[in-house]
Order: structure tokens, then C-alpha cells, then sequence
């Protein structure tokens, strides 16, 4: 059962973001004192006296900005139109502007129930403030301190009353929050086309797309029905090294960027063809190879190379991420589609090897195989094992004395390549036999 939904929208700066953390009790949300850091909808579930509900968070509302500020003005608007209660914040330390008044005359044409909030009335002294708002048409403001939590007990009361009914008194999680749902994360340089791409694989206009780096700010995820069942994607921040991060927005970003590397089952790494594999690109497949999770390269922007460049770029992808093994290249263009359609059977691939499971008289035979082309040293001998789990496939070793590092790196490339488990990570146990 899909939950209602209710979007928090409003112009930049009033404070939208942290109402939302202040809701769902974490800090989800990345918030600065600055407007512009919130660009994405973002969808968190919170939850209220037993009811549960989507909170989307939005874009500041800009009226005559730029091409990005049109984009997440769009993004703010679609939020409006799929909600089921909307709340218009406003800083009561300001008061009425005029994109206030433009986002009101849009938000009065609507169906949709909407709560003023005049955030930023830290006390009771300050609810003079809010006597302007109630001249909007909307109903009575509720004043509240986002940041200190005054008054939002009485505005939430107010959303589940608003909220359509619910026929189950405990309402199921909504899809995406299936722990056990394939996740594919979408990772890659500032300005590689990531967000592009991932517009591109879920069906519609989700990440704020722009020829400016830095753009997505928060990990965004949606849930895409696939032949293969559900499968989550993840749209990341652009991750820089960390020495070259100076701002606690950018910081805040590689943190949830690297938590959803975490959280995957698959990483989308996008690199720029047209500029080829840097050193950072190099940086970030090892950090992602080193959290476990198989890797697709994608080689974005493929069509705008000639041939001379094609061949380049491919010896450079061998030379500089030849340590990610068996990982698939891609050639593609996110923005036309070119290619795309060879993202789904690569991932399909990723989800088989990823939940492989292996008769336990097979892995022993692999094991005895490789143990008699290559004895391991001192003595050592695994002398059985079995798989003990997937995603990943994972077996456990029981020895008769410690192997060697180098040792059991042979060991799982034999289970590799005798299995046909492409990139995906394996791991293994180790189970010593006791004397």
C-alpha cells in the first residue's frame, strides 16, 4: 500500500529542510544557511501518532531565476501536484514576498489541502509576526521554530487529520524501503551525466539535470518496476577528494554518497569519454570496489568521440582500471539514450551472480582442484567448505592452519572463474579446526 504524501515547498532559505529533519527526527536533509542546497525532490517516510506518510522535500520556488533555478522550480511544482497535503513555509522574520505571493496564487488554484507554516517564531513573543500570513486565503498559520522544534506537534496533528484515511491500522513500508530490494547505485566525477543517466533509466525528469558540477546534492532514490523485479536506483552527489572539499554541504554529500555505495548491490560508475579515466575516477572505482560491490563501467558521452579518440579511451580504461577485473565497459550516451538498453542486461547479469547459489559438492570439487594444481604453503588445507550465504555469494573455509593472504586470492579467483561470477564480490570465511 502506497503511503499519502505530503510536500514541503516554499522559496528558498525559509527553512523547508530542516522542518523535514525536525519531522522525521535525523538529519536527512542537507541544510545550510544559504539558499540553493536543496535541488532535488527528495522522499523520506515519516511517521505521526501511529500514521505513517511520504515526506518530499523540495527545491526552493524561484520565480525569475536562471536555467537550473527553472528546473527546480519544475521539480517544486510537480511535488505540489502528486501530494496529498501540501505545507507553504514561510520565515515569519521576513514576511510576505513577492515569490511567497506567486507560489500562494499557484498553490489557491489547486485541490490539493495546503498548511501555512510561519517557521522561524522561536517564541511567543515573535507570533505577532504571523498576523500578515492570514491574509493569504489559506487558512490560519501555524508558527513554528523548525530548528527548535516549537509548534510542529500541532501541525502534524493537523497533516493526519488532512491525510486521506487509511484502512490498515499498520500500513505497509512503502516499496522502496525493502531491505532486501536489488539496488543499484549511480556514482561517478561532478559533471559526468550522472543525474542525466539516471532521468534516463527511471522514465522520468526525478535529479536536476545542468552543465553545472555539483548539482545533486543528496543521494536520491526511486524504485523502477523491471522484467527482473523491482530494482532501486540511486542517484549520488559528484564525489571529489576529500582535500579538494571545502564546504560542509560538499561534505555532507560524499558522506551520503558513500553510504549508498555501501547500502548497493551494483555501482554504475560513469566516466566522461570525452575527457577519459582521471586520477579521481581511479580513486572512487577503488573506494567502491572496496566496499564489495561489483562494478559497470560506463563510458558517458560515447557519441561525441571520433575514432582515433574511441581507441584511446578504451587502452586507458584497460591501463588505469584494469584492478576491477572482469567489470563490464560500456559505451553510451545518457542524454540521447544511445546504448542505455545494454545497462539492463549487464545489470540482470550483476542481480544472477549476486544470488548465485552453489551446491556444496561443486565448491568442494573446485577447492580440491585448485588445491592440487596449487598446494598452499607450510601445510596449510582447506579441507571442506560450503557456501554459507548470498548477495553476496559468500563461502566459508574450514582449514587446518592459517592460508595466506596471496593464497586465498587464488582461492576465490578459481571460485570466480569455475562459477562464472563475472565482477560480483565474493567472500570468504575462514573456520579454523580446532586441535
Amino acid at each position: 500500500m502506497s503511503l499519502p504524501v505530503v510536500a514541503v515547498v516554499g522559496r528558498p532559505n525559509v527553512g523547508k529542510s530542516t522542518l523535514v529533519n525536525r519531522i522525521i527526527g535525523r538529519r536527512e536533509a542537507i541544510v545550510e544557511p544559504r539558499p540553493g542546497v536543496t535541488r532535488d525532490r527528495k522522499v523520506v517516510e515519516a511517521e505521526w501518532l501511529g500514521h505513517h506518510f511520504s515526506l518530499l522535500d523540495t527545491g526552493g520556488w524561484i520565480a525569475d531565476g536562471d536555467a537550473l533555478d527553472d528546473k527546480v522550480t519544475r521539480q517544486s511544482e510537480t511535488a505540489m501536484a502528486q501530494s496529498d497535503v501540501v505545507l507553504l513555509v514561510l520565515d515569519s522574520t521576513v514576511g510576505v514576498t513577492h515569490e511567497d505571493q506567486l507560489v500562494v496564487d499557484r498553490l489557491r488554484r489547486s485541490k490539493v489541502p495546503v498548511l501555512v507554516v510561519a517557521n522561524k517564531v522561536d517564541d511567543a513573543a515573535h507570533e505577532h509576526s504571523i498576523w500578515e500570513m492570514m491574509g493569504l486565503g489559506l487558512g490560519d498559520p501555524f508558527p513554528v521554530s523548525a530548528l527548535h522544534g516549537r509548534g510542529t506537534g500541532d501541525l502534524l496533528d493537523e497533516v493526519v487529520r488532512l491525510l486521506p484515511d487509511d484502512p490498515s491500522d499498520t500500513p505497509s513500508p512503502p516499496e522502496g524501503d525493502d531491505p532486501n530490494m536489488f539496488a543499484v547505485a549511480v556514482v561517478g566525477r561532478p559533471n559526468v551525466g550522472k543525474s542525466t543517466l539516471f532521468n534516463r533509466l527511471i522514465g522520468e525528469e526525478r535529479a536536476i539535470v545542468h552543465d553545472r558540477p555539483g548539482t545533486t546534492r543528496d543521494a536520491i532514490d526511486t524504485v523502477v518496476e523491471t522484467d527482473h523485479g523491482p530494482i532501486r536506483f540511486i542517484d549520488t552527489a559528484g564525489m571529489r577528494r576529500k582535500a579538494r572539499i571545502a564546504e560542509d554541504t560538499e561534505y555532507y554529500s560524499l558522506i551520503r554518497a558513500l553510504k549508498a555505495v555501501d547500502s548497493s548491490d551494483v555501482a554504475l560508475l560513469v566516466v566522461d569519454a570525452t575527457v577519459g579515466v582521471t586520477h579521481q575516477d581511479q580513486r572512487l572505482a577503488e573506494r567502491v570496489d572496496g566496499a564489495g560491490c561489483p562494478i559497470v563501467i560506463l563510458l558517458n558521452k560515447w557519441d561525441l568521440l571520433g575514432t582515433a579518440k574511441r581507441t584511446r579511451i578504451a587502452e586507458d580504461v584497460e591501463r588505469k582500471l584494469g584492478f576491477l577485473g572482469e567489470s563490464p565497459v560500456l559505451r553510451v550516451s545518457a542524454l540521447s539514450g544511445k546504448g542505455v538498453n545494454r545497462l539492463w542486461p549487464a545489470i540482470q547479469s550483476a542481480v544472477v551472480e549476486y544470488r548465485t547459489r552453489i551446491p556444496t559438492r561443486d565448491v568442494n570439487k573446485v577447492i580440491r582442484s585448485a588445491q592440487a594444481a596449487q598446494p598452499a604453503p607450510r601445510g596449510a588445507r582447506v579441507l571442506y567448505a560450503t557456501q554459507g550465504a548470498t548477495d553476496p555469494p559468500t563461502f566459508v573455509l574450514f582449514v587446518n592452519r592459517e592460508l595466506p593472504r596471496t593464497y586465498m586470492r587464488y582461492i576465490e579467483r578459481r571460485l570466480r572463474e569455475e562459477f562464472g561470477l563475472g565482477a560480483t564480490p565474493i567472500k570468504l570465511r575462514v573456520r579454523r579446526r580446532s586441535d
